[in-house]
């Protein structure tokens, strides 16, 4: 009469087997659906459209591709449509059948408790059987949940029901609240309510398990041929040594593209102990061989190592050009920024262009550096050989300031020698700007730039000369403190003696010893004389009152800048002081006084500065 759906469409139940009235179409419907089945033979629309069933399912895909069994059941599966909500009661429906029929619970009732389902349950317990119920009536009335392996009737009117599947296991539990009626007859041994619930077979528990070491057997050796596909390769086994062999190996030393593999096999069979005195001459061709491929080998790393040098030559260039277009586009901004078109911007527009300036400037100086860091690689690399004898060459005098001072004075003629060096690659650059560029308002800055640059060139080559011209007056003033300390201590020589023979003429002469003391006296204070004179002759002393608070104040000035300060930033503050003075002044003060003022350069390139700082403290330590 009907065709039994399970959700999945895999089991069908011939029509013909069942021929049955049916008194109410639409409660018999309702029961079907409830139990996923989609009747048959009945006018109205399908309650279980196709789109949720999955046509030809195999129930049993799962153990051959070891996908878990799904339960068309369980809701949010997408195979059968979601129960109602746990707040809205399940109707169920009268259930007619050819022997029987079930009455369904009360629906205010709460639903029948189940116990925790075991693994691989295809059993089920049937409870509440009428006394005259027969296997037949059982096998008519829970057929339609799937196909039936095995009925196991009690005499105690309850039975087990083994199904072919585990998700019919969840159709018969449907049944489960039901008032089973057989026929129309109201004797109480004819009837009585079904509880339905799982069972724990050991039948079941064992094509669970079976199930599951098949599984585990299948991602075994899946995770084998994984580990075999993701393993590298074995090395090639070496053959075994023999004369042919031993001349065909011979033939492959000599091949430039087969000599990583033969010398491979050579030295493999040098290790096995295979040379003796039988075959030692052999070996000692093929190591002959082998030794001529050292010049090849050579010219090889030769020829990379040029490759090397000219991509370092391009990356240089490169840089270079990159230099020249960053200083073309600060140019730019720096045009920009002037009054002629610096109004005509609106106020976005102006900070905009004034943050793209800043940041092309910080990345011009950055490859700037990066440049000029290229280039004293190189000339330190060529120059290598020329400062292995400078240390020979160092002062060396114990217990002399004088000496110290004229090393820091060398070091400092260093620096700015290569800071000559620097200027004059910027000047170069600059020429080459020029040469480009039109005479329009960028090339009259550039001109600008490169007089200041000039300028500064030639002040810095005068300052160099003044302190080569310090430097020897320094070693003239060295040598004559040399000098003068020879001839004291000829002095002390000559004293000691002359009061040695003082003091015998006043024994002889009975003199007392307070004319001995006096000539003592008189001796130490001739000596200490002496002393001062060379002392007033080595330092020379300050020339006015004027100078004395000069140094006074500078002092005070720089003791609070403890970064320095130039002249001009000095010579500002001693205006309003004394409007007289000039900076050559306060600079000559500075330079007489190298103890307690020193000078250094700070910044690269046409930011360079000099500044003056107070090193009193460092240099009374050296007096």
């Amino acid at each position: 009469f009907f065709a039994a759906a399970d959700g999945l469409g895999s089991i069908a139940i011939d029509t013909t087997q069942l021929n049955m009235s049916v008194t109410d179409p639409t409660a018999w419907a309702t029961a079907m659906n409830n139990l996923g089945m989609v009747p048959v033979g009945l006018a109205g629309q399908q309650l279980v459209t196709d789109s949720i069933c999955v046509p030809g399912f195999d129930p049993s895909l799962s153990m051959m591709t070891g996908i878990t069994p799904i339960n068309p059941m369980i809701p949010g599966m997408g195979l059968v449509p979601p129960p109602p909500p746990t707040d809205v009661p399940v109707v169920k429906e009268i259930i007619h059948c050819k022997s029987c029929t079930l009455f369904p619970p009360n629906p205010n009732l709460p639903p029948p408790s189940t116990r925790e389902r075991p693994p691989g349950c295809k059993t089920v317990f049937v409870g509440g059987l009428p006394e005259n119920a027969t296997e037949e009536i059982i096998q008519e009335v829970f057929e339609q949940c799937g196909d039936i392996t095995a009925i196991r009737k009690s005499k105690k009117n309850f039975c087990h029901i083994r199904f072919a599947e585990e998700f019919m296991v969840d159709k018969a539990i449907y049944l489960s609240g039901y008032r089973m009626r057989l026929g129309s007859s109201t004797d109480k041994k004819d009837s009585g309510r079904l509880h339905v619930d799982f069972a724990q077979a050991r039948d079941d528990f064992y094509e669970w398990e079976c199930k599951q070491r098949m599984l585990a057997r299948e991602e075994r050796h899946r995770r084998k041929m994984e580990e075999d596909r993701l393993r590298p390769p074995s090395p090639p086994a070496i053959m075994h040594y023999s004369e042919h062999e031993a001349a065909l190996l011979a033939e492959k030393l000599k091949d430039d593209s087969k000599f990583s593999e033969a010398i491979t096999v050579l030295l493999t069979w040098i290790e096995r102990g295979e040379v003796n005195r039988r075959s030692a001459n052999q070996f000692y061709s093929m190591v002959q061989s082998a030794n001529s491929h050292v010049r090849r080998l050579m010219n090889e790393k030769a020829a990379h190592e040029q490759e090397m040098e000219q991509a370092k030559e391009s990356f240089k260039n490169a840089l270079t050009g990159i230099l020249t277009q960053f200083e073309q586009i600060v140019a730019v901004f720096n045009a920009s920024t002037r009054q002629k078109a610096w109004d005509h911007f609106s106020k976005a527009q102006r900070k905009n262009i004034d943050i793209w300036r800043k940041h092309s400037e910080e990345l011009r100086n950055a490859h700037s550096e990066q440049l000029m860091g290229i280039r004293r690689e190189e000339e330190m690399e060529m120059s290598d050989d020329d400062s292995g004898d400078n240390p020979s060459k160092k002062l060396r005098v114990d217990d002399s300031a004088l000496a110290a001072q004229a090393y820091a004075i060398k070091e400092e003629n260093d620096s700015l020698r290569w800071q000559l060096d620097a200027y004059r690659n910027e000047v170069e650059l600059l020429k080459q700007e020029k040469g480009q560029l039109f005479r329009t308002e960028e090339s009259l800055t550039k001109d600008q730039q490169l007089q200041f640059l000039q300028q500064t060139m030639q002040g810095m080559q005068q300052q160099l000369l003044s302190i080569q011209e310090e430097l020897n007056n320094k070693k003239s003033e060295l040598e004559q403190a040399k000098e003068e300390q020879t001839h004291t201590q000829a002095m002390l020589k000559v004293l000691q003696e002359q009061l040695k023979s003082a003091k015998e003429l006043a024994e002889i002469n009975g003199h007392d010893e307070s004319q001995a003391n006096e000539i003592n006296v008189l001796t130490v204070a001739l000596v200490n004389q002496d002393r001062e004179k060379n002392s007033e002759k080595r330092s020379p002393g300050l020339k006015s009152e004027k100078e004395a608070l000069l140094i006074g104040i500078i002092s005070t000035f720089l003791h609070v800048h403890p970064f320095g300060a130039n002249i001009e930033y000095l010579w500002s503050y001693m205006q309003q002081l004394d409007s007289r003075i000039s900076a050559n002044e306060i600079e000559m003060l500075l330079m007489r006084l190298p103890r307690m003022f020193k000078q250094e350069f700070t910044g690269v390139g046409a930011t360079l500065e000099k500044r003056w700082k107070f090193c009193a403290f460092e240099g009374i330590k050296t007096i």
